[in-house]
């Protein structure tokens, strides 16, 4: 009995050091530099969208194939892409892009336990998703769909599948809050960027770059 005891423990402590060290391999994990990046781009209804293109407008080709992603009830931003593309296929001649829904992880107003249950059914979605595309940089900026791709681009690097970095913008409409997906996201992401004085005061880990869209 005792010796199945110390085998037991035995075990759960090598199967804890082994999560210690893939948490370790994954963010300690060096990104080689590459021509182009495959970037997964999340978007959201209201002002979101607008924001996260703007910050697109900015980038070169070389964050190539952009993957979209956005609510399935999200009719405005897939019309919004698509003429950021069509507009930016006449500056670029091999823009590749790809747009994809998952279910709305939270409604506005929605309460904290539907908003649990309803983020674990949009992960279902997610996870296979963020697996085929295997993007090398995931960019958001706070739309609720934003959640349970990044907790899916996490969870590929803890399971040894890929790397992803993971890179936040705060809306600049968030002056001395975060929003929600901020407030979690903020542990989570590899770059957090913020665009007030007052919010770096505040969260001493992100970056402030000044107002950058």
């Amino acid at each position: 009995m005792a010796g199945a005891l110390i085998l037991a423990a035995l075990g759960g402590g090598t199967v804890a050091v082994f999560i210690a060290l893939r948490l370790w391999v994954v963010f300690h994990h060096q990104v080689v530099p590459r021509e182009s990046l495959s970037l997964l781009v999340v978007a959201g209804s209201g002002g979101h969208t607008t924001e996260i293109l703007r910050l697109l407008g900015n980038l070169s080709n070389a964050y190539s194939p952009r993957h979209y992603i956005f609510a399935d009830t999200d009719e405005m931003s897939a019309h919004k892409i698509r003429s950021f593309e069509l507009d930016r296929a006449e500056r670029y001649s091999s823009t590749v892009y790809t747009t994809d829904r998952i279910p709305r992880s939270r409604e506005v107003r929605q309460s904290w336990l539907s908003t649990v249950l309803t983020t674990l059914y949009s992960m279902l979605y997610s996870f296979p998703l963020t697996f085929r595309l295997k993007p090398d940089l995931v960019l958001c900026n706070g739309p609720g769909t934003c959640v349970p791709i990044c907790l899916s681009a996490l969870l590929l690097g803890i399971l040894g599948i890929k790397k992803v970095i993971i890179v936040y913008v705060e809306s600049v409409c968030r002056v001395e809050t975060l929003s929600l997906s901020g407030k979690i996201l903020y542990y989570l992401s590899d770059y957090f960027v913020v665009q007030w004085p007052t919010l770096k005061e505040k969260y001493p880990k992100s970056v402030y770059l000044g107002r950058i869209v």
